[in-house]
């Protein structure tokens, strides 16, 4: 798999308290650019990678301002049009301590929100593709997203262009609307290569639960995964486990049908920003696939770019190809 890799989904502004404050409790608000499936393209143009954002956008200062940050990073930004609605935004509380962090959503009647299936034009925007990026964010946001998502999939497959769709379930906006994430996301899954979940999403997807522990576990959900989606080719997923805000301790996994990779849990402390971690996660295993890295490079890619994520502020990962190699050798101390 090598090539020009196209990302789908809405582009939003994070609004988050400074420091390790509430919100609003200052008053005060810092803004970074945000999206999961546009932090995935940052992150691959980052890895030296062709990487191009589908989406839409308000005709205003903020939409220009979000298109802008993909091109300062090198993302192919022509077909991220404009189109009435507002800019989506999402409010972060950070975590501190014992404290979890929370977010806020407000993205109702957003630009990218009110565009439906007529409104992209798929076997032009894949022409020359070799990926489609997807996450459960976008069909989460109502029907017409749900209906715009399985339409790309759809083409993907027929064009013969592989699909990646990272899970992401979102609660708060599944819960919105008269939703059936199950049977949407379903489809969706089906057509994809690439699954970026673990055993809770598969439970989701298949109603089922799955009576192993650790790593048996999701084998176990994996297994059953690629029995009912004969479509999929690799899961990848993160294992995380949380000690307090600053420190958490992340391994990562990748299941074909033929059996599994693992990797050691490493210790992330002294943790800056863990929002747009699991697409860093997401950006690392794209980057050893189309590297033609072998499973155990790519799911190591995979945990090197998240680790690194969580020591650098805002939504995505600005890492390139020395930094990950410079993590897996184990070099911590300055590089000079």
């Amino acid at each position: 798999m090598t090539g020009r890799v196209v990302c789908f989904g809405e582009l939003l502004l994070r609004l988050t308290a400074p420091g390790r404050e509430l919100l609003l409790q200052s008053g005060r608000l810092d803004v970074h650019v945000g999206g999961a499936e546009a932090n995935v393209a940052i992150g691959l143009a980052r890895l030296w990678h062709d990487a191009a954002m589908v989406s839409r956008v308000p005709d205003s200062a903020l939409g220009d301002a979000a298109a802008g940050h993909l091109r300062r990073y090198g993302v192919d930004a022509r077909h991220v049009a404009t189109a009435a609605g507002r800019m989506g935004l999402y409010f972060l509380s950070p975590g501190a301590g014992l404290r979890a962090s929370d977010i806020v959503y407000d993205r109702e009647g957003s630009a990218f929100a009110l565009a439906g299936p007529e409104d992209f034009d798929w076997d032009a925007l894949l022409d020359g593709a070799s990926l489609l990026h997807l996450s459960g964010i976008t069909p989460a946001l109502g029907p017409r997203s749900a209906e715009t998502a399985a339409a790309a999939a759809e083409v993907a497959k027929a064009k013969g262009i592989s699909v990646s769709f990272d899970g992401n379930y979102r609660a708060q906006l599944w819960n919105r609307w008269d939703s059936d994430p199950k049977t949407i996301l379903s489809r969706l899954v089906g057509q994809a290569d690439i699954l970026f979940g673990n055993h809770r999403d598969i439970s989701l997807l298949l109603g089922a639960q799955f009576s192993g522990d650790g790593e048996d576990r999701r084998r176990e959900a994996s297994e059953a995964a690629f029995a009912a989606f004969p479509n999929l080719a690799l899961i990848a997923s993160t294992a995380r486990h949380i000690v307090d805000a600053d420190s958490h301790r992340i391994s990562a996994r990748i299941d074909s049908p033929e059996g599994a990779v693992q990797t050691e849990e490493v210790l992330v402390a002294g943790i800056i920003d863990r929002i747009g971690a699991g697409d860093a996660f997401a950006a690392g295993v794209l980057h050893g696939r189309l590297s033609g890295l072998d499973l155990d490079g790519t799911v190591h890619s995979g945990l090197a770019l998240t680790c690194l994520k969580h020591s650098l502020p805002g939504d995505a990962s600005l890492f390139g190809p020395r930094d990950i190699a410079a993590f897996l050798a184990g070099e911590r101390d300055v590089r000079r």
